[in-house]
């Protein structure tokens, strides 16, 4: 009987993946044939600065708040003023768009085992030593591949790509603030969902505006430390706490990921005054992901994340009073599973970022009827 449903698994599982490849492919291939390729953007002003004198501006968009002076680039690599005025250069400027499933974002509570079209541009506020898309959030605009992809024809590709969500993701969406903006506007009123995947480096004026157009976050809250945050991501952990709450405070369901990277966060203590933060700001019901650091672009010096080591901070994690913990970044690990807190019995049953099963009905669980925390239907 195990072999026959490992069988069963297997030929769904591969099934499900070439259907996400066709997509991807499908997708490319219309990119393709209605985009047009091009090295920078055209002038969009800014949403979120003040202008200082006729040569100077602050960007207010997240903490960092450049001052500029005409042809200077922004720290992020993306906003540059000139007479007075600051300019986004990656307004509906793409330099990836791809059909994801929404499980890869992560997202686990939200219209599992749906598609989401992804979109990113060129830039980041950060500086994460471990990126894994640095090729794009480390780079000028002008050094990427990039294609003309407007608003509406991200919301147009979703549709025809029978995607239900879009995801604004791969580099650090905060920075092409008003593309993201636009696009989930027009998305929202065609009752797609918008996903913004972030490090949550922002300031409180421009997230407002953003909640109101925005249903799910995965925010990474890479560690629990200033000194690490500053060492290795450069970014202060104060801010982003209280980015994390009004996210939470607007009505956006939140998810929240951690990247374990050995010898510098994974302090256990460290880890469960994370935990212990979660619960008494964001509640129970909020998922948490601990992920897998794997070797890449500048700390390919240490080894890959113990699998231990994962399974030791979910642990913690659950003592904490938190009721939905995963493992990433493990393929086959069975962490990745929702389990009702109730019954335990498991109620979406993923295979990497494939739904197997999935026994959430109208936002319960089947077996028990408890509630699971979520957006569902």
């Amino acid at each position: 009987m195990p072999a026959e449903i490992t069988r069963r698994q297997f030929i769904k599982n591969a099934f499900l993946f070439c259907a996400t490849l066709m997509s991807a492919n499908l997708v490319s291939k219309a990119l393709r044939q209605e985009t047009v390729f091009a090295a920078t953007g055209y002038d969009k002003e800014a949403l979120y600065y003040n202008t200082l004198d006729k040569e100077t501006v602050i960007c207010l968009l997240c903490p960092r708040q450049c001052v500029l002076k005409n042809g200077q680039r922004s720290f992020c690599k993306v906003r540059e003023p000139r007479n007075g005025k600051l300019y986004t250069l990656v307004y509906e400027l793409s330099c990836s768009a791809h059909v994801d499933p929404i499980e890869k974002k992560p997202i686990y509570h939200m219209l599992p085992g749906s598609k989401s079209f992804s979109i990113a541009t060129a830039g980041c506020n950060l500086r994460c030593k471990f990126c894994q898309n640095w090729q794009i959030s480390q780079e000028y605009p002008e050094n990427t591949s990039n294609r003309y992809l407007s608003c509406e024809d991200v919301v147009r590709f979703a549709i025809q790509n029978s995607c239900r969500s879009i995801a604004y993701t791969y580099s650090e969406p905060t920075i092409f603030y008003e593309y993201m903006l636009n696009t989930a506007r027009i998305a929202k009123a065609q009752g797609i969902k918008n996903i913004w995947v972030t490090a949550g480096v922002i300031n409180p004026a421009p997230l407002t505006e953003l909640c109101n157009v925005i249903d799910a976050a995965n925010i990474d809250l890479k560690g629990f430390s200033d000194t690490y945050l500053q060492e290795v991501c450069d970014e202060r952990l104060q801010p982003l706490l209280n980015a994390i709450k009004l996210t939470k405070q607007s009505g956006v369901w939140v998810e929240i990921t951690n990247l374990i990277v050995p010898t510098l966060n994974d302090d256990m203590q460290m880890i469960s005054d994370m935990c212990a933060w979660i619960k008494e700001n964001l509640g129970g019901d909020t998922p948490l992901h601990f992920s897998r650091f794997w070797p890449m672009y500048k700390l390919k010096n240490l080894p890959p994340t113990p699998v231990e080591t994962l399974k030791t901070a979910k642990q913690i994690a659950e003592e904490a009073g938190l009721n939905y913990v995963y493992i990433g970044n493990v393929p086959g690990e069975p962490g990745s599973n929702t389990h009702c807190p109730n019954c335990k019995k498991t109620l979406i049953e993923r295979v990497g970022y494939f739904v197997l099963e999935n026994n959430i009905v109208n936002s319960k669980c089947k077996f028990c009827g408890r509630g699971i925390a979520g957006v569902w239907g």
